[in-house]
């Protein structure tokens, strides 16, 4: 398998991930992967029916995103879930990623907001909206791909949730 990184002809940025909890981003990412696979059966067809919207729109963003990014990230993920396996705290890791990442991660973020709403509504889902700890790790999360790729220095988990305690 080639590196995505050679293929592409952008220049990419480095965004650290410093002292990533790993036991968290475990809980995040089995939340995630419950919300999305309940918004696939709902969004079925992609028919834009009234109600699946957040549904169909989330679905399409993934869909797009693991297009266009999933080479990016595909070695960081590995990294994660061996350290998942192996009981490991925290970890730290570097993605190098084009600059408009920035764009797809606001993009992403709000939509995961929309996510969440469309829950608390409680109409189509058995899913639960994510809960706190996890909203919090995904604002650190996504947030630091829009901080670093200004130029803005990383700034660890632990570190921002001091700044965030809410």
């Amino acid at each position: 398998m080639s590196d995505p990184r050679a293929q592409n002809a952008v220049p990419l940025v480095a965004v650290q991930l410093l002292a990533l909890p790993v036991a968290l981003w475990g809980r995040a990412q089995e939340h995630g992967d419950e919300l999305v696979r309940e918004f696939i059966l709902i969004a079925g067809n992609r028919e834009r029916r009234p109600g699946h919207e957040v549904p169909v729109a989330l679905t399409e963003l993934i869909e797009q995103l693991t297009a266009s990014y999933g080479g990016f990230t595909a070695e960081q993920e590995i990294v994660l879930a061996d350290a998942a396996l192996a009981g490991v705290a925290q970890v730290d890791l570097t993605f190098h990623v084009p600059a408009h990442t920035a764009d797809a991660v606001v993009e992403l973020n709000a939509i995961l907001d929309a996510a969440d709403e469309y829950c608390r509504a409680g109409e189509h889902l058995l899913t639960l909206a994510t809960p706190p700890e996890a909203v919090a790790f995904r604002r650190w999360y996504l947030g630091e791909f829009t901080r670093q790729i200004k130029g803005e220095p990383p700034l660890p988990w632990p570190e921002w949730l001091a700044r965030n305690p809410d």
